[in-house]
């Protein structure tokens, strides 16, 4: 793979606001070797600026969204999955408070932007964990919401979170120099490469098909799938705006925002759509169906 661009970020960290960018950078920012567009935002004074301030208040308004929609779900006392669900918001709150800290470029010394970084790569990891456990509770393999299943879904997405969140913080602050590589270009970490990039896709694909098999199959309905399809297509638009479109926003408003501002917005909207799903296929007129699973 030494050919390859899997595993590098150099590409990334030019074209995008990453929190991974913080651990691999010299100054741990998101100033790095790669060069690309600086993102500047808003000077404040000595020196220092605050880089993207809509991705802070589109974090603000996601952790108010995110509080409200786990309060809603609150009261679907007979929802399957409603305790599931809540860990998901609760995961994406995290996330998005991290978010102002890393992606949002917060004034703040390095050592507390590179573990905010860290908490946020292995929440990515551990929370998407949690989306693709909702899709297989579904399924009623064993009954939701016990001390079985809440116990399975946290202590599975701490081993995630932990270990990923440690690869990122040992990155970051070097404790054993086993990733100090990772600072020089093409800032190849493969760890970080299959836990970050990788796996939460995989997640994401696997809760999106066991979703479809379960509303198509089971429910026999396709009004929920407009709900899901249009959370994964909100997804990907921002994901596309973050890695692809990112450079030419920045470098279009010289530097005082960038993709991330819409990927923050349509990550936001996904998350929506995602609970709105889920609240659908969990009216009363489905629990009235003989049979609800195979």
């Amino acid at each position: 793979m030494g050919s390859t661009d899997f595993g590098n970020f150099n590409k990334f960290c030019r074209d995008s606001t990453l929190p991974v960018c913080n651990l691999l950078s010299d100054h741990h920012n998101q100033t790095g070797k790669w060069d690309g567009c600086q993102l500047t935002g808003i000077s404040l004074s000595g020196g220092r600026h605050l880089g993207n301030l809509g991705s802070i208040l589109l974090a603000g308004i996601a952790i108010l969204t995110a509080v409200f929609l786990l309060l809603q779900s609150d009261k679907k006392k007979a929802a399957v999955g409603r305790r599931e669900m809540q860990l998901f918001l609760l995961g994406y709150i995290v996330i998005s408070i991290c978010e102002i800290f890393s992606v949002g470029e917060f004034p703040l010394s390095s050592k507390v932007r590179m573990a905010f970084s860290a908490i946020h790569i292995g929440m990515i990891t551990a929370t998407t964990w949690i989306l693709m456990l909702n899709a297989v509770i579904g399924y009623q393999l064993i009954d939701d919401g016990t001390a079985l299943s809440l116990g399975l879904v946290v202590a599975s997405a701490a081993a995630f979170f932990i270990g990923t969140g440690y690869i990122a913080l040992d990155t970051g602050f070097s404790f054993t120099e086993f990733w100090d590589s990772s600072y020089a270009l093409p800032n190849r970490n493969l760890a970080l490469y299959v836990l970050y990039q990788l796996v939460p896709l995989i997640f994401l694909v696997a809760f999106y098909v066991l979703e479809t098999i379960l509303v198509l199959r089971v429910l026999g309905e396709i009004r929920p799938m407009i709900y899901l399809t249009a959370a994964a297509v909100l997804f990907a638009i921002g994901q596309v705006f973050n890695y692809t479109v990112s450079p030419h926003i920045c470098n279009g408003t010289n530097g005082k925002i960038d993709g991330a501002l819409f990927q923050t917005l349509f990550t936001l909207l996904s998350v929506v759509g995602v609970w709105a799903f889920w609240s659908s296929i969990t009216e009363d007129d489905w629990s009235s169906q003989e049979g609800p699973y195979p």
